[in-house]
């Protein structure tokens, strides 16, 4: 048996990253809807259990909770954000509407460094995301360890028990020192042993789908980023053969991408691979279409019924591989059936139909970017696809802004491609998290040679991250970006304009529909 880590989700837009971060430290970590019954808790028996954040205020009506019962099973826990203040407040504690909100970045000052903060400093920049103060504790029952200017009890442990809480989110990389908070939890107050890795993942995997798929065959929706590609070897390693791939150009990909994602994977990874040149089809279902929901559910249906159409060129075909990331379900909707809110619809989670001739493969559903590219090394990929920028499944559909025109992906295209070819020559792929360019659907004034213009403008996004989850703006030099806006002005007819986006995720994402 494996130590384990048990995380109850009360619907956090970060609850899969804890338990990445717990697999990370080479501990099994499995996520249970918040209303798991208590009995099954007992029979999971884990070493410690994690209270995630959630969207809710722990005092509304129909607020998700946890029965008291759990803080009395002597088994390790932590609660972080909502989580902490569920605790506090099921042992009466005070749980208010703060008056000042906390989002971003707070010094966080350690008043005890025993246990959940041992070896770290006094103090240390924390991640915090939330409407709601614990106000009052009662001292005979709870011990402050750390504060920040904003709340008074940013950690706290309750007496007698191994029982904790932190307003803020270690499992997010802009908490310094949260691995380490995490790692204390796990391994000096849990008593956890590092016994998991990803070479577990695969094993566990192939055997899955192997089950799975039986004596069926299997379509793959390739698209050449890292997600589907690393998707497509591991079901490939699993059922060799039966795998069928098909690879769909819906009109919005970038410049030259067809033929790349082709070469790279007929002749340096050797696998057949289907082309369906669908670029027409999909643009007329996206004439006259400008809100970007109902953009990502056109091209996710699309997808669907363009594979039905090429799997009935293959016999005995049942499931569908997707490269699904964990990030694409806690945006679209709650995976474990807990109160997660929804960001927006992924083309391939909610937007897909209700109705489909397939079942879905999706083995990297509960991975994140960063252990899809680890695994991605593992299983032997090339360089080039395991380090390639994410981009979006509805593609440019969703980086032009407003209605998607053959006009305006053609100048999208062009400007982006300058972009890519800038950071490559400049080192900044392997670099930065994510670059790429969006076309606004506005015109602005302009003078070129001497002659007014009245143009497109183009917003350059690049940003730093580790994981998706979060992101910062990349602080990229001046002379960088002086010599992509006057190559893209200059070189690209249609804007006279570019602009460079300083928002953090959150409270942006990082896609801009």
């Amino acid at each position: 048996m494996k130590d384990s880590i048990l995380i109850l989700d009360f619907g956090s837009q970060y609850t899969q990253l804890i338990a990445r971060k717990i697999r990370e430290l080479g501990v099994f970590s499995e996520i249970y809807p918040c209303f798991i019954d208590i009995n099954k808790i007992k029979q999971i028996s884990p070493k410690g259990i994690i209270l995630s954040g959630g969207p809710l205020s722990v005092y509304g009506e129909g607020a998700p909770s946890i029965s008291k019962e759990l803080l009395n099973l002597g088994i390790p826990i932590l609660g972080i954000c909502y989580g902490a203040q569920l605790i506090a407040y099921i042992m009466g504690g005070e749980v208010k509407k703060a008056k000042k909100h906390e989002y971003g970045k707070a010094l966080v000052q350690v008043k005890n460094h025993k246990d959940l903060f041992f070896s770290l400093p006094d103090k240390f920049h924390c991640w915090m995301s939330h409407g709601d103060l614990i106000k009052k504790l009662n001292p005979d029952k709870f011990d402050i360890l750390a504060s920040t200017e904003n709340s008074k009890y940013a950690s706290f442990k309750v007496k007698d028990k191994k029982i904790y809480g932190v307003q803020f989110h270690p499992e997010v990389s802009h908490t310094e020192y949260g691995l380490q908070i995490l790692s204390n939890f796990v391994f000096k107050i849990c008593d956890c042993f590092a016994n998991w890795n990803m070479k577990d993942f695969i094993e566990e995997s192939v055997k899955r789908i192997r089950r799975t798929v039986s004596r069926y065959n299997v379509i793959c929706a390739l698209s050449g980023g890292v997600d589907s590609s690393v998707a497509a070897t591991l079901v490939h390693q699993a059922v060799g053969n039966k795998l069928k791939c098909v690879f769909v150009n819906n009109g919005l990909l970038r410049k030259g991408e067809p033929q790349q994602v082709l070469r790279v994977f007929r002749k340096k990874m050797g696998l057949n691979v289907m082309y369906v040149n669908a670029s027409n089809r999909f643009l007329e279902k996206l004439k006259g279409v400008f809100d970007p929901e109902e953009k990502r559910k056109i091209i996710g249906e699309e997808f669907i019924r363009v594979f039905e159409e090429a799997s009935k060129k293959f016999r005995n075909v049942k499931f569908l591989v997707q490269g699904t990331l964990y990030p694409d379900l806690i945006e679209s909707q709650s995976a474990f059936g807990s109160p997660t809110s929804r960001i927006k619809t992924h083309h391939n989670v909610g937007g897909l139909p209700q109705k489909m001739r397939f079942k879905l493969i999706e083995p990297l559903k509960y991975l994140f970017k960063d252990e899809v590219r680890k695994l991605g090394a593992i299983l032997g990929l090339p360089k080039e696809i395991v380090f390639r920028h994410p981009f979006p499944g509805p593609g440019l559909g969703v980086r032009v802004i407003g209605e998607v025109t053959k006009e305006k992906l053609k100048i999208l295209r062009e400007a982006d491609s300058i972009l890519q070819e800038e950071m490559q020559k400049n080192g900044l792929i392997e670099k930065l998290w994510q670059g790429f360019c969006i076309l606004l659907p506005v015109k602005t004034v302009g003078v070129m040679g001497d002659k007014r213009t009245y143009e497109y403008p183009c917003v350059i996004r690049m940003v730093t991250s580790s994981d998706g989850m979060t992101a910062d703006w990349a602080r990229v030099d001046y002379k960088f970006l002086e010599k992509v806006s006057s190559r893209i002005i200059n070189e690209v007819e249609g804007i006279n304009r570019v602009l460079y986006d300083i928002s953090t995720k959150p409270p942006s994402t990082i896609e801009w529909e």
